[in-house]
């Protein structure tokens, strides 16, 4: 449905580092760069993120986050551990998530600007 999403943050350097991580853990790179914005994806971009002066604030109760597909369960645990080495903060460990389906195998985080992201994978072990 979508082409792409956008969001605003205040630091791009800062992003750079934790997104190129993150991202990088499930196979997307950053395929545009210059000093006030960034676009990620694998052959084109999907997320671009751009310096604003006032982002989006943080709402944990607004049900607003981003899921990514990953290829397999152990780069879902890449994307966890890269996240928080990189300045992100813990937002479920990765797991099956047995209420979303048998094979839901999903790691959720806080990035640096309060945005929740989630790494799902639906293969079987």
């Amino acid at each position: 449905m979508f082409d792409h999403v956008s969001i605003g943050v205040r630091e791009i350097a800062r992003t750079k580092c934790f997104y190129d991580a993150a991202l990088g853990a499930l196979g997307y790179g950053c395929l545009s760069a210059d000093e006030s914005s960034l676009g990620y994806g694998k052959e084109s971009v999907g997320l671009w993120i751009g310096a604003v002066s006032a982002p989006v604030p943080p709402d944990r109760d607004s049900n607003l986050h981003f899921c990514l597909v990953a290829p397999t369960r152990q780069s879902v645990d890449a994307f966890h551990a890269a996240a928080l080495a990189a300045g992100g903060t813990d937002n479920g460990k990765p797991g099956l998530r047995d209420s979303y389906g048998p094979d839901y195998y999903a790691a959720f985080v806080v990035d640096p600007d309060g945005y929740r992201l989630e790494a799902y994978c639906g293969k079987p072990a």
